[in-house]
């Protein structure tokens, strides 16, 4: 079966679960939107999005809590999302539930929200889960996104809503290699509008990009409506569609809500994947 965002849990009262329940999950498809942006058959990219969960907490066999922070890799082959706020959910319901160790709570983790992200269909591929105990808590840096900085440029914004013909390239010159980014993107709530606020790294090669007309395009999406992970295979699809680059990297980094944070990655050609390292806003 197959839900809408505005089935999900989002903009309605929840009640506060405490006993592990994986049925707080809410997988959302990839494909409507996907199909929007004139994605369709195999994907132009690989990638995956980077999840923080930084409120998780469950009870050891003793009934003393035990807290942590949790990396999570959804690749992005898989057929669904998870919707934010049933993460939020899910992840409450391990507070006064017993396990036996970390592991024991990584590999649950890791099995739900694989089934979640590949929801009536084959699972191809299972999400990574890295628990961080509190002996490592200290070792978690905070680093800004890399590259020049798009926001130094003095521009004029007047659209607030995407705006894909903003973007060109100089294809009259030789191809250059670029890492460019900015704090300025801002997007909504699919579902309830509230804002969401990243940081967004751009890396090609190729024909050069007017670098005012991408500053004034990432600003466009100021008043528009769209999950984190579909927001990013816009921009990704845009870039490449418009400015046909060689090679072509787009990173973003939301700030959290509710205690978790999503941070999408697509490239066209192999890579590894960033460090999920967040930056001072995270």
């Amino acid at each position: 079966m197959t839900f809408s965002p505005e089935q999900s849990p989002l903009g309605k009262p929840a009640p506060y679960i405490d006993q592990y329940d994986a049925s707080l999950l809410f997988p959302i498809s990839r494909a409507a939107k996907r199909t929007e942006v004139g994605i369709s058959g195999a994907l132009p990219f690989l990638g995956a999005d980077l999840w923080t969960a930084f409120e998780l907490s469950w009870l050891n066999l003793r009934g003393k809590p035990q807290v942590a922070l949790a990396h999570i890799t959804v690749p992005c082959e898989s057929t669904h999302i998870v919707e934010s706020k049933s993460f939020k959910l899910y992840l409450n319901s391990f507070t006064n539930t017993r396990f036996t160790d970390a592991q024991e709570v990584r590999e649950r983790i890791r099995a739900d929200i694989s089934e979640a992200v590949w929801r009536g269909g084959v699972l191809q591929s299972t999400v990574g889960v890295k628990l961080l105990l509190p002996d490592m808590f200290d070792r978690e840096p905070v680093h800004e996104i890399d590259g020049l900085s798009l926001d130094r440029l003095d521009i004029e914004c007047t659209r607030y809503t995407p705006a894909p013909d903003l973007l060109k390239s100089n294809k009259d010159e030789g191809p250059v290699s670029e890492v460019l980014c900015s704090n300025l993107l801002k997007s909504n709530c699919l579902v309830t509008g509230q804002p969401d606020w990243a940081s967004v790294q751009i890396s090609y090669s190729g024909p050069q990009i007017e670098q005012e007309g991408l500053l004034q395009y990432l600003v466009s999406f100021r008043n528009h409506n769209e999950f984190h992970e579909q927001c990013v295979e816009r921009i990704y699809m845009d870039l490449w569609t418009r400015c046909q680059p060689n090679r072509l990297a787009v990173y973003a980094r939301y700030t959290r809500r509710g205690g978790l944070d999503i941070n999408p990655f697509r490239t066209s050609y192999p890579q590894p994947l960033p460090a999920n390292i967040r930056t001072a806003r995270q």
